[in-house]
């Protein structure tokens, strides 16, 4: 569906503001080739289309002192609704959690945290591991990002 819905000029604009979404209009204008009411236009466009789901601010984990980055393995026995809901409201109470996936094969659900160190992690540890059905809690812990990037591949 999405490759329908952009062009060559779409993916340069996308381009440039995956790398930085405060570049000015007349910068941004001039990449993709087009006047800046032009440009304005596509920006509103892929907005509405869902295709610009938000801008943002991405901010240093080590400046704020979260030095601890980490991917929680979760298994459980009950796949319901009821307990998803309340999965997702003790997880979500956790503002380290910053993203939550259901998966498929032998995971049941996979976090990723940033945290401040090990003892952070381990108030969440406990809450998840006190869940009804919860049957393992493992983790991952990163100890350097070797490429990391919040740029989206765009379909040709």
């Amino acid at each position: 569906m999405t490759r329908n819905i952009i062009d060559s000029v779409d993916r340069k604009i996308l381009t440039a503001l995956q790398r930085d979404a405060s570049i000015p209009a007349t910068a941004l204008a001039e990449v993709a080739g087009l006047t800046s009411t032009g440009c304005w236009r596509r920006i509103k466009r892929l907005e509405e289309i869902g295709v610009i789901a938000a801008r943002v601010t991405l901010l240093s984990p080590q400046a704020l002192g979260l030095g601890l980055t980490g991917y929680v393995m979760i298994r459980t026995r009950d796949h319901g609704d009821a307990w998803l809901r309340r999965f997702l409201d003790t997880v979500g109470a956790f503002p380290e959690v910053v993203e939550i996936h259901r998966t498929t094969g032998d995971l049941d659900y996979l976090l990723k945290i940033v945290a401040r160190d090990l003892a952070a992690y381990n108030e969440i540890y406990r809450t998840i591991s006190q869940l009804p059905d919860v049957t393992d809690v493992s983790a991952a812990f990163s100890m350097e990002a070797i490429k990391s990037t919040t740029e989206l591949p765009l379909p040709r």
